[in-house]
This record gives C-alpha cells, structure tokens and sequence, in this order.
C-alpha cells in the first residue's frame, strides 16, 4: 500500500510497503530502495539513494581561445560536469495502531519531517503509475465498451427489469419484487458505507440470478474501509428481516414472514467466508492484519467452531462452506504481505469479528425461529442450510 508521497527535488518520491516489513521506494516513479520482508518487528527503516545533476560552470568569453565565445566547448563543458546528490528518507512506522514518522534529507540537510495516522490513509488517492500506451485490440475496445455501457443509467433499468422477469418466472411476480427490494436495500447498506468514507458511488446494479452489485470508482485503502463496507450490506439486510419480523408480529401476514426468513438466508449466505462474497472479504481483512502465527491459529480455531456449531445444529451445508472458505483463506493468508491496504490494529480486528458473530447470529437466529413455527414455507430455508 502507499505509505507516503512527498515532493523531493521537484518530482514525486513515493513509498510502497505492508505489514510484512517489505518497503519499496519510487522517486519519480524509477525504483531507487526497497527493503526485503522481515520476520522481526523492525520499525525504523533508512531509504537512501544518489542522484546526478548536471550543471553548466561558468564560462567566461575572456578566457577563450579566440576573440568569439565558443558554443561547442561550453556545451562539452555542461556535459562533462555532474554533482552527485544524496538523498535519505528516515521511516519509523508502526502498524497496529497505524502511524508513520518520516525525515527526508538531502546532502544531510533536512528538507521536510511529519506524520502520517489511519486517517490520512483513508483519504488519500494513490498514485498510479502511467501505463504505457497500447495499440487498440479487439479486447480493449470490448472492455471499454462495456465499461462505458456500465456507466449508462439505462443499464441500470434493463438489468432491473431482467431481473424483476426472471424471479417472477422462478416464482411469482409478488416474491420477485419482493426479493429485489431485499437486494436493493442490501446493497443500498453498502453505497451508504461508501458515503461514509467519502467515497464516491455509481449505484446499486441488478444482476439476473446473480443478485445485485453496489460499484465505485475509487478504490479503498485500509482493512477497515473493506471490513465497513462488506459488512454493512448483510447488516441492511438483519435490519430488514427484524422489520420484516415486526411487522409480521403487528399484523400476522405471513407474507412478512416470508419475507424476514428468506432474506435472512440471503445474506446468511452472503456472510460466508468465500470470495468474492461479502463474508469472503471480512474474514479474509481479519485474517490478514494478524501477523504472526498466532493469529492465524486463533482464525483457524474459530473457524473450526463455527463448524462444529453448524454440524451440531444440523446446518450441513453452512458447516460444509465455512469450511471451504476458511481453508481458502487460510491459504491466501501466505501472500499477505502483497497487499497494499493497511491493515486492521487489535481493536479492529477483535469489533470486526464480534460485529461479523453477532451478524451472523441473528440471520440464523430468525431462520430458525420461522421455521420451527410450524409452516412448511417457512421451514424451506433452514432445511436448505441443513442439506
């Protein structure tokens, strides 16, 4: 991820680095020092690198050969000339809870100091390098095609619109509406995280038989920002199945049962720790920012009680996800290092897992008390979890 990006002599100089201890400096974006990951809590880091600069002595016509000043020699003189220019960036950064001290100095003279904290991490833009231009192929046109037909509201409606179709012809047309009102009010959770963060959204887009997406343009930065925003379209979504349970309770209209059951399946189901759903990202934002062995042994423990406990209740086919999930992210958990966000401190790390269990809870929590009321329909989504 980007630590930091100052001025230095007029160009950019920008440090890439992850909680894994490798650091990578970019001056003017030519790589100039890079630190090897570390398994040591090594804090402090020194960036050091030369530059040239060429410079012109001063000539004086006086002492030329001949009565007109020579344009050839000065210019042999400009290229024969050079200065070597130190420069030294001082890094002491600590990553849980995150701040960075940094000293830049140029031929030991120092030229700026500061600090950089989490918040300064959320709202930065990071610098992306100019890629090198391409000639057009049949791929890249398609790409931008369809990047361009994204971005046009009409989509929106034709996918909605898809979609309303092709759940009323699975059920009926009162379900399917039903049903995409649960995915635009889960997704409608995730634009509002966004918003949070200062974001900005291109809306909630409809997918047939795949659900809906909420999309931005801005990529985030930090652990927390995915935790945020995954995890709050499943939240949504337990808010809507409580209201849904409310209501039902007031008047007794099964249709608000049906509508708090199946929409807790649905984002039950969205909280599985396989990517790219949004438990996928939680579990996985969690798992990373633990570096160390221990806290992959205390994610691993975990999620092999939440295994037990779906086996001893009878969740067969949640039980059987979790534990496809957790090994995958298990395995991923080797390349953390790559990553470019910054990653969770304790605190966050033990309110994401809490808020993820209690999330969690709930959804199963309303599936299993509508299905042992008796009701065949509202039964079909706890037998689904248990087949």
């Amino acid at each position: 991820m980007e630590l930091l990006n100052i001025e230095c002599l007029g160009k950019r100089l920008r440090l890439e680095g992850s909680i894994a201890g490798w650091q990578q400096l970019y001056w003017d974006n030519q790589l100039v020092s890079q630190k090897s990951a570390s398994a040591s809590d090594q804090a402090f880091h020194i960036h050091s690198f030369e530059l040239t600069q060429q410079f012109a002595p001063p000539v004086n016509p006086v002492d030329a050969p001949n009565d007109h000043f020579d344009e050839n020699m000065a210019n042999q003189n400009i290229a024969t000339h050079t200065k070597a220019i130190s420069v030294r960036l001082e890094i002491d950064v600590n990553w849980q809870p995150f701040q960075l001290d940094y000293c830049l100095l140029v031929d030991d003279e120092q030229i700026t100091q500061g600090q950089r904290t989490v918040t300064d991490i959320e709202k930065q833009t990071p610098e992306v390098p100019v890629a090198k231009t391409q000639k057009p192929s049949v791929v890249g046109l398609a790409s931008l095609g369809f990047k361009l037909l994204k971005s046009a509201k009409v989509v929106k409606v034709l996918f909605a619109g898809a979609s309303v179709a092709a759940y009323s012809w699975l059920f009926s047309l009162e379900f399917a509406l039903a049903l995409i009102g649960c995915l635009v009010f889960h997704e409608y959770g995730h634009i509002r995280a966004m918003k949070h963060f200062g974001m900005k959204t291109k809306g909630i887009y409809l997918i047939p038989f795949v659900g809906g997406l909420a999309l931005s343009d801005e990529r985030i930065n930090t652990r927390w920002q995915d935790v945020y925003i995954s995890i709050m379209g499943p939240t949504f979504g337990l808010i809507l199945s409580v209201i849904s349970l409310g209501l039902y309770w007031i008047t007794g209209n099964i249709f608000f049962a049906g509508l708090a059951s199946f929409n807790a399946l649905l984002n039950l189901f969205n909280l599985l720790p396989i990517l790219p759903l949004d438990g996928g990202h939680i579990l996985k934002s969690i798992s990373f920012s633990m570096n160390s062995m221990v806290g992959l042994i205390a994610c691993v423990l975990g999620a092999a009680a939440g295994v037990f406990i779906s086996y001893t209740l009878g969740l067969a086919l949640l039980g059987f996800l979790l534990l496809i999930g957790s090994v995958e992210i298990v395995f991923e958990w080797r390349g953390r290092h790559q990553s470019h966000l910054l990653p969770l401190d304790r605190y966050g790390q033990i309110f994401s897992t809490v808020w993820y269990l209690l999330t969690v809870a709930g959804l199963v929590g309303i599936i299993w008390y509508f299905a042992s009321s008796g009701d065949d329909m509202l039964a079909i989504p706890l037998q689904i979890l248990g087949s």
